[in-house]
């Protein structure tokens, strides 16, 4: 798993392991903290003691090329999880979520929430936030999104103040809500003084949705006289889901990691018996040196009115998000 700084990746390789040895493998899971030379030794480390199976969720997709030959070369298979590994022939198959769904559906509520489909006159100003640019997932999350929002920002329903609308503009390293907040200081104090205000901001996942948040009432949003933009974001991770709860954040994606370690571990239990992954996609996942079979789960949109969604299906307790 890439790093610990992110409530999702702590439940998902804590669902992976309980759910590999209940299937009667022994696990060893490491984190690389978002280090990419310490990521690629704990590969290293694991293909020189002779593991027969990888899960990896890379911190740079494209920087394992090396470490995935040495994996060939021992002949053990590799599942790409969540996100996907770039530039090698050596990865067997790809459990994630549908990340052009997750993008469409952080549009869509947009678009819903500010009633842009409904007509008028009426015009709203947005910015735009990405996730990391070594994350191939990011490019499927912005292009979901933008295909939903962009006929608004050409007929003048929805205005970009900054101008920054192209994906090299907009991306957040590493997923880090320091650097949002940072960038949402800057584009405030740049082009929103005066009566100019944010209706809507398309983050696309909760830790860059809570440094937006953080950035707005700094410059005195949250209140009922300046209220808060709508606010989009990914993963529905406990801090996000409270912020909602609250009534700041508007909106995240609910991506069950219990489902997604469940299809990492009937894919890796088929390679480990000579079968072939199973795969409900294989045509959107080019790697640049293959198609890799994928698996596509089905993302849930949440907000205020649905949250305890969350707890009927025991994600979390009712108790966690009232905290």
């Amino acid at each position: 798993m890439p790093t610990r700084s992110s409530e999702r990746w702590i439940a998902d390789g804590e669902n992976m392991v309980r759910q590999f040895e209940e299937a009667g493998y022994e696990a060893n899971l490491q984190y690389g903290e978002d280090d990419i030379p310490q990521q690629i030794t704990q590969i290293e480390n694991m293909i020189a003691q002779g593991v027969d199976l990888l899960v990896i969720a890379a911190i740079d997709g494209s920087a394992l090329g090396n470490v995935l030959q040495q994996a060939a070369d021992a002949n053990i298979p590799v599942i790409s999880y969540d996100r996907l590994l770039m530039g090698s022939p050596h990865v067997d198959c790809y459990a994630t979520f549908d990340n052009y769904q997750v993008g469409q559906l952080q549009g869509q509520y947009l678009v819903d929430a500010l009633g842009l489909e409904e007509g008028g006159n009426d015009s709203y100003n947005i910015e735009l936030f990405a996730g990391d640019p070594d994350d191939n997932n990011t490019r499927y999350f912005f292009n979901g999104a933008m295909d939903v929002l962009q006929p608004f920002i050409d007929e003048g329903q929805l205005t970009v103040l900054s101008g920054q609308t192209r994906l090299a503009q907009l991306t957040t390293e590493r997923w880090d809500g320091a650097l949002a907040q940072d960038r949402m200081e800057d584009l405030l104090t740049a082009h929103y003084r005066g009566r100019e205000r944010v209706d809507a901001v398309l983050s696309p996942y909760d830790g860059i949705s809570l440094g937006i948040i953080s950035a707005l009432e700094s410059a005195g949003y949250g209140t009922e006289s300046r209220p808060l933009p709508v606010i989009t974001g990914q993963d529905a991770e406990i801090s996000s889901v409270r912020s909602i709860i609250a009534g700041k954040q508007t909106q995240t994606v609910y991506k069950d990691t219990r489902e997604l370690a469940a299809q990492a571990v009937q894919m890796g239990d088929a390679l480990l018996n000579g079968q072939e992954c199973e795969a409900n996609d294989t045509e959107s996942y080019d790697n640049g040196e293959k198609v890799v079979p994928a698996y596509l789960l089905e993302p849930v949109s949440i907000d205020a009115s649905n949250w305890e969604l969350l707890v009927e299906e025991g994600y979390y307790t009712e108790a966690e998000l009232r905290n």
